[in-house]
């Protein structure tokens, strides 16, 4: 049996056939024309590709289910927006191919759209996904985006866009496996949040042919072709166990009752009501970019207590943590960050906008309070990136001017790990940002596949940081609380020793807390001190991995 290996970055274990997600569209050569004196064949072709696109998306507008069924039928109104057609046409007439010229015209119209802001705005994507397919249709290609099926099947691709996964039904698609992407990519994330195994990073999958049958381990990370009766039984296994995991009992708490509160990450009101539902004990970050995503300008005061404070009313009485607006690197917006810094990860974000655009900082915390004194919900706040003790302190004064008083610090550079004592002596808690702080303590790109085997919160030297940052927070019998809000969380033997190291809580997608809750109900504290003792020893990754996971014994039969 031929099998494939890369990083499992969400358990599982499933068996069906493979379709590759179809390659992007190119961008017809600049100049080229259609036949002469066929203006006319040449409007029609493009009127005909623009009719079945519209035709295909409205089909899988009408099998598919919630936001997906949303934008499907968002984007096949666009398919014939009259002003894409008349501008294309319009093009042809002088001259253009139907591909450059739709290509064009679609440039033209999403600049447009972009510039009016707004709703309309939002609608850019729409234009620019449509323009693809649209050339794609006229050059006999594959359409972009998530292919359609009448059966379930396994996604192979690259690595998916966010874009991608709009589209994609849980229904339809039994895992995810990329050839690029890390532990920390949106693919990892995006398995994550809707309980699909994965695998990034597998190289040669790219190779496979579309509708083999393969077995794909979220947990080993491998995918195995021509399985048998072996991994019949493992996939079969694994349903079992996955209706056994999909409710969480509200309580985090070790098998000797040391408890230990497991919490949501969410990013919006919407994700927040999902959470409570799922019975998460709280909220462990709140992503407030997005309030300020695809937006020219500052929201207002207004719009963001409208959006805090529905995610306040989803957790009456518990605690909210609220992580202050993480813009730069992978999140620019035009109106606060330099898109033409040479190292983004390394530059103005997080919490250093202040520097450069005092304000804006200042107008959050004072949204977070105000919507805080409209709800009953215990907000903590705390902001990204923060690297000294004076950035600590300057923070914490902050939020005591707005009338917030549980100010803290997310721990996602070596710096702050090194510095805990002195950074949690100006604040009330800290939150281990893991994506981040394991991209920097082993600086490698969390993006890139080839580097995953750096980018893995397993490296003893992550897990060094986590233990000096807790330690630290315990100096001078002033005990802290340390949080985890990283994807590191999600994973139930990573959660088991970060409890060992001392984590106090752990926040996570909500499709993980009734697997994490289950492992670390199986284990005492003593036991997970004991194992996160054996993984800081480990003298790699992948040891420190399997000699953790080789103390628990529950994860085989639950299939994590």
């Amino acid at each position: 049996m031929e099998n494939f290996a890369g990083v499992g970055v969400s358990p599982g274990r499933v068996i069906g056939p493979i379709r590759h997600m179809p390659k992007s569209v190119s961008e017809p050569p600049a100049g080229e024309r259609h036949a002469p004196d066929a203006p006319e064949e040449a409007v029609a072709a493009l009127k005909a590709a623009s009719k079945a696109v519209q035709e295909e998306l409205k089909r899988r507008a009408g099998i598919a289910k919630g936001d997906a069924q949303a934008v499907l039928q968002a984007t096949s109104l666009m398919a014939a927006d009259p002003m894409l057609l008349k501008s294309a046409t319009k093009l042809i007439n002088n001259g253009a191919s139907p591909a450059r010229a739709v290509w064009e015209a679609g440039a033209s119209v999403a600049e447009m759209l972009h510039n009016l802001g707004g709703y309309m705005a939002e609608r850019t994507a729409d234009v620019l996904d449509v323009r693809s397919r649209i050339v794609a249709e006229l050059r006999g290609l594959p359409a972009p985006g998530i292919p359609s099926s009448d059966t379930p099947f396994i996604l192979v691709a690259e690595d998916l866009a966010p874009a991608d996964t709009a589209t994609l039904d849980p229904a339809q698609v039994l895992a995810l496996v990329t050839s690029g992407g890390g532990p920390q990519s949106h693919t990892a994330i995006i398995a994550r949040s809707l309980g699909l195994p994965a695998v990034v990073a597998a190289s040669g999958v790219d190779d496979i042919a579309d509708g083999t049958v393969v077995f794909v381990d979220g947990a080993a990370g491998t995918i195995s072709l021509d399985p048998g009766a072996e991994e019949e039984a493992a996939a079969e296994a694994y349903r079992a166990a996955a209706a056994a995991l999909t409710v969480f009992d509200g309580v985090g708490v070790t098998a000797d009752g040391h408890e230990v509160p497991l919490l949501a990450n969410v990013g919006g009101a919407k994700d927040a009501v999902k959470a409570a539902e799922a019975k998460a004990q709280g909220v462990g970050l709140l992503r407030t970019e997005f309030c300020f995503l695809e937006r020219d300008t500052e929201p207002t005061s207004e719009e963001q207590i409208e959006a805090y404070k529905g995610v306040f009313d989803a957790f009456p009485g518990k605690k909210v943590v609220v992580r202050t607006l993480d813009a730069g690197a992978d999140k620019p917006l035009p109106f606060l960050t330099d898109s033409t810094e040479p190292n983004p990860a390394l530059g103005v974000r997080g919490y250093r906008t202040d520097l450069t655009s005092p304000g804006v900082l200042e107008r959050q915390l004072s949204a977070i309070a105000e919507a805080a004194s409209q709800a009953t919900a215990d907000v903590w706040v705390m902001a990204p990136m923060i690297s000294t003790a004076e950035e600590a302190a300057d923070f914490a004064k902050l939020c005591s001017n707005a009338g917030l008083q549980t100010p803290g610090v997310m721990v996602e550079v070596p710096s702050a790990a090194l510095m805990a004592e002195a950074i949690l002596g100006a604040v009330s808690f800290a939150s281990l940002g893991t994506n981040d702080l394991t991209q920097y303590t082993m600086a490698a790109d969390r993006q890139l596949g080839s580097l995953a085997a750096l980018n893995n919160s397993w490296q003893p030297a992550v897990l060094r940081m986590v233990k000096l940052t807790v330690e630290g927070s315990a100096a001078e019998g002033h005990a802290k609380p340390v949080g985890v809000c990283g994807e590191a969380a999600a994973d139930p033997a990573l959660a088991v020793v970060l409890v060992g190291l001392g984590v106090s809580t752990l926040s996570m997608t909500p499709r993980a807390l009734a697997g994490v809750g289950a492992v670390l109900n199986s284990v005492t504290l003593a036991e997970a001190q004991r194992i996160a003792g054996i993984a800081v020893a480990a003298p790699t990754a992948a040891e420190a991995r399997s000699r953790a996971r080789a103390e628990l014994p529950v994860l085989e039969p639950l299939g994590l």
